[in-house]
């Protein structure tokens, strides 16, 4: 009997320890200055830097509990450091994904996301991506408590980003209809202002910085 009850006792112990594992798995990365991600455009005279960073490969969005780039929804992290002495408002920001050809593509509410599994599957549509993935057939529909999970926990939420801080978030493109959604591509933020209401000069960060430090990583 003693040999089941310490049996019984490992058996409960690895069970809580692969729990605890598997609820580590979903975390925001550390929050780093703008100005280390290598698609960054800084404002010296505004002391602003917003840098992008993709999350276009398997490893990097396993993060989220829903496969984004398998349904072409494209995570992207967006870091904003203020170096400045007063606030930044992102309250009226306008964040969109240009594509090469001129669109823009509004950030993906979790409705959004969950329309466009939906259809993608109903289709049985494949969805080209980037890198070594040339077409990605439909996983099974997460489920809205997923995705819901997901923009509770990562998306950008940061209506103002205080003196000498850096705040961080994900917003999550609707890119099924690219081929390479990345090449070319630019996100824009507009109408951020600064403590007195003021408009500040407008940024554009050109993906294209990213792919090709992505490329240099791998030689």
């Amino acid at each position: 009997m003693k040999i089941v009850r310490t049996l019984l006792l490992l058996f409960h112990l690895f069970i809580g320890l692969t729990a605890t594992s598997w609820a580590s798995d979903h975390k925001m990365p550390p929050v780093q200055p703008a100005t280390s991600f290598p698609a960054v455009e800084t404002h010296e005279k505004e002391h602003v830097s917003i840098a992008v960073e993709p999350y276009d490969t398997r490893e990097k969005e396993s993060i989220f509990r829903v496969d984004y780039l398998g349904h072409g929804v494209m995570p992207v992290l967006l870091t904003v450091t203020n170096d400045g002495n007063r606030p930044i408002s992102l309250r009226d920001a306008r964040i969109l994904f240009y594509t090469p050809g001129g669109d823009r593509i509004q950030a993906a509410e979790p409705e959004d996301v969950e329309r466009l599994m939906t259809r993608t599957e109903r289709e049985g549509k494949k969805i080209p991506m980037p890198g070594p993935f040339p077409s990605i057939k439909m996983k099974p529909k997460a489920s809205n408590r997923n995705i819901e999970e997901d923009f509770n926990q990562f998306e950008y939420q940061a209506l103002v980003v205080e003196p000498h801080t850096t705040r961080a978030g994900f917003l999550f493109y609707d890119v099924s209809q690219l081929d390479h959604p990345l090449q070319g591509a630019k996100l824009n933020l507009h109408k951020l202002r600064d403590a007195d209401g003021n408009e500040l000069f407008f940024f554009e960060i050109p993906f294209d910085t990213y792919l090709k430090s992505k490329s240099k990583d791998m030689k």
